[in-house]
């Protein structure tokens, strides 16, 4: 079953590379609008246990850009809905939930080899980063609003360094981008995961114009300052 399951994954990287993502153990954070598109897309890879991380409940403005829930789903935990999506469509995966803020889920003390971010404010992601420094674990940031978003993978750069901290929420977020953003951050993970080159410690900054066209920038980040 599986060979037909990943036929399409097994012509692109071969054997090797597939069943290297069967031995692999990411956490997502946050299961909506990036989190729900990331898990669909990496939940059906191969990839062999997934950690959803999310205390949050599916709320009617939620639907129209977090392409797990359905009209329905309202006052349902947006971890417990999507971990059934990714259990109906792929049977091999571990899929393990957790209804808790991430500072809750942290100490669990789980070992993962990858955390992924799929939060909506600064400081979550602090925190997020300060656990992955604390237990050398790679992590991928991301974010949107309006038009445009932010990915980056860090690995020996610093985001808490690089970024303004402040708890300011999107103004607006139009779905296109939200697909977009969570497809990079999820091909950079898969990459990553399956041992294939992916330029980490590099922030991709990506935005539709005026006219749609899309543009995409590159900057390096400062490296991690040792104590």
């Amino acid at each position: 079953m599986q060979e037909e399951y990943f036929v399409r994954q097994y012509a692109l990287w071969g054997e090797e590379c597939q069943e290297r993502l069967k031995t692999k153990r990411i956490a997502i954070i946050g299961c909506g609008g990036l989190g729900s598109t990331l898990a669909i897309t990496l939940g059906s890879s191969g990839i062999g246990t997934i950690h959803l991380v999310d205390f949050d409940t599916v709320s009617l403005h939620n639907i129209h850009r977090q392409i797990a829930f359905r009209l329905g789903d309202e006052g349902k935990y947006k971890a417990g809905v999507v971990g059934e999506l990714l259990k109906s469509r792929y049977g091999g995966v571990d899929v393990n939930v957790h209804t808790v803020p991430f500072d809750e889920f942290a100490k669990k003390e789980i070992e993962t080899d990858l955390l992924i971010d799929a939060t909506d404010n600064l400081p979550s992601r602090t925190a997020l980063e300060e656990y992955a420094k604390a237990h050398n674990i790679p992590w991928i940031y991301a974010s949107v609003e309006a038009w445009h978003g932010q990915v980056c993978l860090f690995e020996k750069s610093e985001y808490a360094k690089s970024m303004v901290i402040n708890d300011r929420k999107p103004e607006g977020i139009a779905p296109p981008i939200v697909a977009f953003i969570a497809s990079f951050e999820a091909n950079l993970a898969l990459r990553y995961l399956a041992g294939l080159p992916v330029a980490a410690d590099t922030l991709n900054y990506l935005y539709f114009d005026a006219n749609g066209q899309l543009n995409h920038k590159k900057f390096g980040m400062p490296a991690r300052q040792e104590a």
